[in-house]
């Protein structure tokens, strides 16, 4: 996805935002130049157009250090309020930047043309501040509420192409779990039980109900209990242990799994990921891993890839990594060598 306005907009890693900040320093000076009719005094106009442009680029490096990680989705209400608190101390850190600015740009004056520097101070609250903090304020103020509107709608774009992510996931996700191949599978296994072995196939349906109690249950959610996805993805294995016995084995190595948040259905996917893709028999079983990485969680198995590979349902890792991007503004990690392929979840705070 592109970049939002805001994020351009606080990038001073690129030439073109410091150019627009030259090209709005100068416009604003030709303003005032326009307003006061006075074409003369060409020094002091060059010191408002500099004072400008650096209190310009300060406001922004600030901007950028207040407003970050505003990227997780959240109701509009949330949005709102953390976007109005972070704007009232925004607005006073850029007054008070600012007097510090204009101080050190009139020592600098004296200093260049050898004046008394004892009396910057002086002249600045006796002659200057009025007209200065006229200006700062009109200024601060027409400058932020442009800028808290363009984070606001940011804000709001994220939650709502979340929402629209959230509805494509909701039902790809069932689909897959729903689909005639997949019941099929369970049915016959299912029925090949009941008279074999009976207290088998009510473990099985047992762990299947889980399975599908679990994604209607959280399908709405942005957010739930990494206990919870553990016990999700220890059934689902079980489907398949029932099936293929030894050709695929889980081990799950975390804990005090409560105390950790994770996207619903993230972990279950890439189990589902990793059997569908590859090979798995009793001679060389499929082997997945799942642990806790610093602040991720991990899925590996060992690559065996299947010669001719199934026809994806393009949930799979592009949804989920895009879903991880817009909840907590992080990347799906995903690492492939010749022996194991490797996906880092991160976990929400």
């Amino acid at each position: 996805m592109k970049n939002s306005a805001v994020e351009n907009i606080l990038d001073q890693k690129k030439v073109s935002t410091h150019i627009y900040f030259l090209l709005f320093s100068m416009a604003g000076t030709g303003s005032v130049i326009i307003i006061k009719n006075d074409y003369q005094v060409w020094h002091t106009y060059l010191s408002i157009f500099l004072l400008i442009f650096i209190q310009l680029e300060v406001f922004i490096f600030l901007a950028g250090i207040i407003f970050k990680d505003l990227k997780s989705g959240k109701t509009s209400k949330e949005v709102t309020r953390i976007i109005l608190s972070r704007f009232a101390f925004f607005y006073l850190a850029c007054f008070f930047a600012a007097i510090i600015i204009v101080l050190i740009f009139h020592y600098a004056q004296q200093l260049l043309i050898g004046g008394d520097l004892s009396k910057v101070p002086y002249n600045f609250i006796h002659y200057e501040f009025k007209t200065w903090f006229k200006a700062t304020i009109t200024g601060l103020t027409l400058g932020g509420v442009i800028f808290i509107i363009i984070q606001w709608q940011d804000a709001l774009k994220r939650e709502q192409k979340l929402r629209e992510e959230n509805l494509i996931f909701q039902n790809e996700t069932l689909k897959t779990q729903i689909n005639p191949h997949f019941l099929f599978n369970s049915l016959n296994t299912v029925s090949s039980l009941i008279q074999s072995h009976p207290e088998k196939a009510e473990e099985f349906i047992n762990n299947l109900s889980s399975v599908y109690r679990y994604i209607l249950d959280n399908r709405q959610k942005d957010q739930v209990s990494l206990q919870d996805e553990v016990d999700l993805i220890k059934s689902y294995f079980n489907l398949h242990r029932v099936r293929d016995e030894e050709k695929i084995m889980l081990n799950i190595e975390i804990s005090d799994p409560d105390e950790f948040k994770i996207l619903p259905v993230s972990l279950q996917i890439l189990i589902e990921n990793a059997i569908k893709h590859n090979i798995a028999t009793r001679e060389n079983p499929l082997r997945i891993s799942v642990y806790l990485e610093n602040d991720n969680v991990v899925v590996k198995n060992n690559l065996q890839k299947k010669a001719s590979q199934l026809k994806s349902t393009h949930i799979g890792l592009k949804n989920l990594s895009e879903r991880i991007r817009l909840i907590s503004g992080r990347n799906l990690i995903i690492e492939e060598t010749n022996n194991y392929f490797i996906v880092k979840v991160p976990l929400l705070i």
